[in-house]
């Protein structure tokens, strides 16, 4: 063995094997042996460590004192850091807020030193007024198409009306500028598609939903696909993904940025004389309200309450108990990157992924399904955009063209 080739061992060696100074000596290997379990010197959390698809070593912290749930949370971290690279996502983040207080900076700059163009000063202006209060808490990875067109009904809804051309053009660009300084940054991939606002502005087009005998379909699947799966992990997910898919369908909530943060003490009993209703608090990118839930959502609530092992008996328990748990995580208390991979998997399974006009759908296409039954039951359109978290401008533009078909009994 070469001179050069003992001292890279060594130079390895005191990287990743400290166990006298940084690591302790024990190691315990998990998830088939390609998650290690440790603890730095002086510190009573565990760290786990993994290699990436590159050979590169990745270690994080668990958070987590206990073995058995270090255990937990640490196949949970290799699990997410695989998905992340997966999708050709970067295990670096920023959010969009803290890109675009860069490029605030840059302007700034730029016009100190006279290189600044007047465009500039549109530029700040729709960062600071609509691209960082809407999309600031997200990263770049997070957007969806989704999310986009909640963008464009949120900014009808700020500005009374529809943004001429030449406005839809600079908010474009501004955005655009945002998602080329995270490529610079390599924070996300150039093969990463980030979906980009509309700078023309097109005809508004019908979102996927499911008509009511897909949803019986779906739900009527959805006990038995929950209990195949290749792991116990497997099995885990598509447990919680059972769940999560019925909450977003019994009380129309945004996938991701309202259900995550949301615990079982957001949720409350209201009262009309002998009615009982269940009034969830959300916070979202609205900001802050109250939406009743549908009754049929009380089951999917205690059927998670049972599957983590809550010391309460049924809902009502919990509620008076005002438990400061997160609800959408595993009995550990381990919550998923997302639900998107689970969830079209669950629609190729029963054959629901597109909709008649070939259009893929989403998680979101339950939050759409929601306002179209609301509206075919007769619900005003002022009563659903208090529920949903958006305005009556979005729900006229997206929605209201559907309820002369979908309430055909009730015109005829």
């Amino acid at each position: 063995m070469s001179g050069n080739t003992t001292l890279e061992l060594q130079n390895l060696s005191q990287l990743f094997f400290k166990s006298s100074s940084s690591q302790s000596a024990d190691v315990i290997h998990l998830h088939r042996g390609l998650v290690s379990l440790f603890k730095r010197s002086g510190s009573n959390q565990w760290q786990c460590r993994f290699k990436l698809p590159n050979d590169q070593w990745h270690s994080m912290s668990t958070g987590q004192a206990d073995l058995e749930e270090a255990k937990h949370t640490s196949i949970a971290l290799y699990e997410q850091t695989m998905a992340k690279i997966s999708q050709e996502l970067s295990l670096k983040s920023k959010s969009f807020k803290q890109l675009a207080e860069e490029d605030l900076v840059m302007m700034d700059i730029a016009n100190k030193e006279g290189n600044g163009k007047a465009i500039l000063k549109d530029y700040k202006f729709v960062l600071n007024k609509y691209l960082i209060p809407f999309f600031g808490k997200r990263q770049l990875k997070e957007i969806t198409p989704e999310l986009v067109k909640d963008f464009e009904s949120w900014r009808l809804s700020q500005m009374g009306r529809d943004p001429q051309a030449s406005t839809k053009r600079t908010h474009a660009t501004t955005y655009n500028r945002i998602v080329a300084l995270a490529r610079e940054q390599n924070l996300i991939a150039d093969t990463f598609r980030v979906p980009l606002l509309d700078p023309h502005g097109s005809p508004s087009q019908a979102r996927p939903a499911f008509s009511k005998e897909e949803i019986i379909q779906l739900l009527a699947y959805m006990p038995s696909w929950e209990k195949v799966g290749r792991s116990s992990r497997t099995k885990e997910m598509r447990q919680l993904c059972r769940s999560y898919v019925e909450f977003l369908l019994y009380t129309g909530a945004r996938p991701g940025t309202e259900l995550k943060p949301m615990r079982w003490k957001h949720l409350q009993w209201h009262w009309i004389g002998d009615q009982r209703y269940l009034k969830v608090w959300l916070s979202g990118k609205t900001g802050p309200r109250y939406l009743i839930a549908k009754h049929l959502v009380v089951d999917c609530l205690e059927r998670l309450i049972a599957w983590h092992q809550l010391p309460y008996k049924d809902l009502n328990a919990v509620i008076e108990a005002r438990l400061d748990h997160l609800i959408f995580t595993f009995p550990r208390g381990v919550q998923p990157y997302n639900f998107n991979p689970q969830f079209e998997n669950l629609l190729k399974g029963c054959n629901l992924l597109k909709d008649v006009a070939g259009r893929n759908r989403s998680l979101y296409s339950l939050r759409h399904t929601y306002a179209t039954f609301a509206l075919a039951e007769g619900v005003d359109i002022h009563t659903l955009a208090r529920q949903m978290g958006t305005s009556t401008l979005m729900i006229e533009r997206h929605y209201s063209k559907l309820t002369p078909m979908m309430a055909a009994a009730k015109l005829a």
